[in-house]
């Protein structure tokens, strides 16, 4: 696996990105393209993130999130049935950002399996780097973990994707190990965790 940027990232090619808190209550949920708002519950063990920004992730949202995928992996992307597995797996949350026309312009994911959690992937399209919507993103599923009582996060990232590793640091992260040739190009990984885990101010 391999990290394209700071704003492409996912467990074992871990680029960047991060979020903001969640909260209780109604999701907004946002079906993708038709400008149309849909109110929907929570659901059993989800924490939902309300407002514009950051929501669950739904099935309709996979062909929007598979082509930032495609750009941001083109090396190692997700197949759309992989997406249908991992929103159908009880120890996975994911998370997308819309913009203000319903568009999906990021997604991210975490393994949780209390107290351990490991964050799958974070993504945003390249043409909304730079916003903040990574940060945005890896707070939900900060959040989320610490719902589901973990206490910690572990992450992995390309060794030389510097802007990536500073911002990890930067919100807490730090470096515990690195894994030799861990990438198909023989490319090593740095192995972060995060402490207790803590949700941005």
């Amino acid at each position: 696996p391999s990290a394209q940027g700071v704003g492409s990232a996912r467990i074992g090619r871990l680029g960047g990105g991060c979020a903001r808190t969640s909260a209780s209550g109604p999701a907004t949920a946002v079906f993708a393209g038709t400008g149309r708002h849909v109110v929907t519950p929570p659901i059993a063990g989800w924490v939902v993130v309300t407002g514009e920004r950051i929501r669950a992730m739904r099935w309709w949202d996979i062909p929007q999130v598979h082509d930032i995928e495609v750009e941001c992996f083109p090396d190692d992307s997700w197949s759309i049935d992989q997406f249908w597995r991992e929103l159908a797996g009880a120890t996975r949350e994911y998370f997308v950002a819309v913009d203000d026309d319903y568009a999906v312009v990021g997604y991210a994911g975490v393994f949780v399996l209390a107290p351990d959690s490991d964050l799958q992937t974070v993504a945003v399209r390249s043409d909304r780097r730079g916003q903040r919507i990574g940060r945005e993103l890896l707070d939900a599923c900060v959040h989320v973990a610490k719902h589901r009582d973990a206490t910690s996060m572990m992450l992995e990232v390309r060794s030389t994707n510097e802007d990536a590793i500073g911002m990890y640091e930067e919100f807490g992260f730090q470096a515990i190990a690195t894994r030799s040739g861990y990438y198909p190009d023989g490319g090593d990984a740095v192995i972060m965790r995060r402490r207790p885990l803590e949700v941005s101010p």
